[in-house]
């Protein structure tokens, strides 16, 4: 097995836990992965149950369906239905077409897997292309935006998307720059632009890249058709796993549970969001800053007014 088919994902045991996965039930994995959540969760469902997942990464499918079948030779004969789709989690509404399930879980963000290669552009602790595109197939690259985006609107989006409040001053150094062609250039532009910050926790392109990564991939638009979604294909019961790696997501995920209790659509499980254990954290450093929230829906109709 490979280092990525080994990776435990964040907060694993808290969200096998608080799907309540049992066996005979249809459960989502809306961010399959490299399956390490759905492995976990194939376990508990038994022939009788089906798993369901998601990914628009096709190097992530490949890894998830090579990590699935393994377990099915493990398990044999108590392996559930597998189904993938390799689209976007905002089509599952579509692609599950009226059936009801009891769980549905979303791992946010982006994975150390696609961190780890260099090539995707999604981190700058190596040299690689300005990708940073979830899906290589299709969209825009953060090359393309880095280099033909006006500089107003570069600022806005760094500071929508990566809550950074000197967006206008990088905007400005990366006009200077371009073309701004390699990750490790771009980090170099935007470190340069603000200079040492002795106060600063992390890299001064943090934020430059999250903003750019969120962008290219619509990651908020995605969450929020999700958000819109869990409601109707959840049974009375079935519960909403999601987690989150920064404040964007988590508090998009924090307000549709609000709303949603207000409706009656859904009693809400984790009146604070649950995070990792030191010893979890010690393990996987990404683990830091996942949040878990979860709600499990109601039996009728929303509440209106």
């Amino acid at each position: 097995m490979t280092e990525s088919m080994r990776h435990v994902p964040a907060l694993l045991q808290i969200a096998i836990r608080m799907l309540n996965v049992r066996r005979g039930g249809v459960v989502v994995d809306a961010t399959l992965g490299n399956a390490g959540h759905a492995s976990e969760i194939a376990r508990r469902l038994g022939p009788e149950g089906t798993l369901i997942g998601f990914d628009r990464d096709p190097q992530a499918m490949e890894l998830a369906k090579q990590r699935l079948e393994a377990l099915r030779e493990e398990l044999g004969a108590e392996m559930p239905r597998v189904v993938l789709h390799d689209v976007e989690f905002s089509q599952a509404g579509e692609m599950l077409a009226g059936e009801k399930v009891d769980g549905l879980l979303a791992d946010f963000g982006v994975s150390s897997m696609q961190f780890d290669e260099a090539h995707r552009g999604f981190s700058f602790q190596a040299e690689g292309n300005l990708d940073m595109r979830m899906n290589p197939r299709e969209g825009v690259t953060a090359e393309q935006v880095v280099n033909q985006a006006g500089e107003k609107e570069l600022a806005d989006l760094i500071y929508e998307f990566g809550e950074e409040r000197r967006s206008r001053r990088i905007a400005r150094a990366i006009v200077r720059a371009r073309p701004v062609t390699t990750t490790v250039q771009l980090a170099r532009v935007v470190a340069g632009a603000l200079g040492a910050m002795k106060s600063e926790r992390i890299h001064p392109a943090t934020r430059t890249f999250q903003a750019l990564r969120i962008y290219v991939n619509a990651e908020l638009s995605e969450i929020d058709a999700l958000l819109r979604l869990a409601p109707e294909v959840l049974k009375p019961g079935g519960r909403l796993v999601a987690i989150s790696f920064h404040s964007l997501e988590d508090r998009r995920v924090k307000d549709a549970l609000r709303e949603g209790a207000r409706q009656g659509i859904y009693e809400v499980l984790t009146r604070k969001p649950l995070t990792a254990e030191a010893e979890e954290t010690d393990r996987n450093p990404r683990a830091r800053s996942a949040k878990l929230r979860a709600a499990e829906r109601r039996a009728g109709e929303a509440r209106r007014g």
